[in-house]
């Protein structure tokens, strides 16, 4: 059963921490002012920044589902909206003319109805038939930028609609969270019709206590210098920086290792979970990822 939405900054954030998600209040302000403005919420930064993690804890805080669309390049309104099932449409046709059907209009009408459609993700959102949602439309600037324009109604109205079939309209609209990692720009149309914020690297601070939820099992003293290390190297000219699920896969996969504590040898042993790119692997191993641990260790504070 669903929860009613939080009534103030405070509760939000404290809904998004109660799914694991440590917010800073700037954008707990404004997923809360998405939330009681019915606005759709356009989260813009690098990846691994943790925007689509927000609409999954505000689905599971919310009690929805979550409905997701996964965007990429190619995506048109039969993968992302609706499609006509026309092998039953056909099939219909057929065992009508079999048994002597002539009413045409009457047999355009049946075909067009509701059984013979089939919805996709943005259409799933505000079925009113179906229990309220939590729309994800993920990574919408790999889409390209003539689909944005199949959103506009939805984002506007909470509504699609279907030439054949009339307008389909959400009774409870659904919370919407649009994401992009920036590789294009998106229309300006679109941020219009959302609330935005950019989803920035957290300090190091925000980083220990998202370890401290999302990897208990990493001891404290660990956990300060992995962060440390890693707010280190978003400093570094590297092709891809690490993002926060890489920071958490690290200091699990350094725990696995049983290690309590990092060592220029571990380091170097360990990179491919930190860093996705050869190119950036080879740069940061050897006598860099030392200066960078000697420097972190003077910051990292105490366990």
């Amino acid at each position: 059963m669903g929860v009613d939405l939080p009534q103030t900054v405070a509760e939000t954030e404290a809904l998004l921490a109660k799914g694991g998600y440590i917010a800073d209040h700037a954008l707990a302000t404004t997923v809360h002012l998405a939330l009681v403005m019915r606005r759709p919420l356009f989260l813009e930064g690098e990846p691994g920044t943790g925007k689509t993690e927000i609409a999954k804890v505000l689905a599971q805080g919310l009690g929805r589902r979550l409905v997701r669309l996964q965007c990429y390049e190619g995506l048109d309104l039969n993968a992302a909206v609706y499609e006509w099932d026309h092998a039953r449409q056909l099939m219909e046709i057929r065992l009508a003319e079999a048994a002597g059907a002539v009413d045409r209009e009457a047999l355009a009408s049946a075909i067009y109805s509701r059984p013979f459609l089939r919805e996709r993700p943005l259409l799933a959102a505000i079925d009113p038939d179906l229990p309220p949602a939590v729309l994800l439309i993920d990574e919408l600037d790999r889409a390209d930028e003539p689909f944005e324009a199949f959103l506009l109604e939805l984002l506007a109205d909470f509504q699609i609609s279907i030439p054949e079939y009339g307008t389909i309209r959400a009774v409870t609209p659904p919370p919407v969270v649009i994401t992009s990692n920036r590789t294009r720009e998106v229309h300006d149309a679109i941020r219009r019709r959302c609330l935005f914020h950019w989803v920035d690297y957290p300090d190091a601070a925000r980083e220990r206590a998202i370890l401290a939820v999302k990897a208990p099992e990493v001891p404290a003293r660990l956990s300060a210098q992995v962060v440390a290390f890693v707010q280190r190297l978003r400093g570094e000219d590297l092709f891809k920086l690490p993002g926060v699920a890489e920071t958490i896969d690290w200091a699990q996969a350094l725990r696995h290792l049983d290690q309590s504590e990092l060592t220029p040898a571990v380091i170097d042993q360990t990179l491919g979970a930190l860093l996705k790119y050869q190119d950036d692997i080879a740069r940061i191993r050897g006598a860099e990822a030392a200066r960078l641990l000697a420097e972190a260790l003077e910051t990292a504070p105490p366990a």
